[in-house]
């Protein structure tokens, strides 16, 4: 099993707007693909010294191999409709291999 994790430090000006799309439309988009079995927000507690809220969002997929047809098939689609926060997010993306699970 894999992670598609997303970091994503948001303006405070935008956050309600933001959060909102995120739940209500964007993660059901994400799930929509069929790539991904389940995802998972969380709210980091760190207070960040360049402001903001920051938010931690796990997209669960199967292999390397349908998180790679993600990229290919559906993330420059998915990427282009967070236009609408352009100038207001600071995001960045890391992929993560479960290696044990309790």
């Amino acid at each position: 099993m894999y992670i598609y994790n997303v970091t994503i430090n948001i303006e405070e000006t935008v956050h309600n707007e933001w959060l909102d799309w995120m739940k209500t439309e964007h993660i059901p988009e994400m799930l929509a693909t069929g790539k991904f079995s389940k995802a998972l927000m969380t709210k980091v507690l760190v207070e960040e010294e360049m402001g903001g809220i920051t938010y931690s969002i796990q997209y669960t997929t199967s292999s390397k191999e349908v998180l790679q047809q993600y990229y290919d098939e559906d993330a420059e689609r998915l990427r282009a409709e967070t236009n609408r926060f352009a100038g207001k997010f600071v995001a960045f993306r890391t992929e993560l291999e479960i290696v044990s699970e309790h």
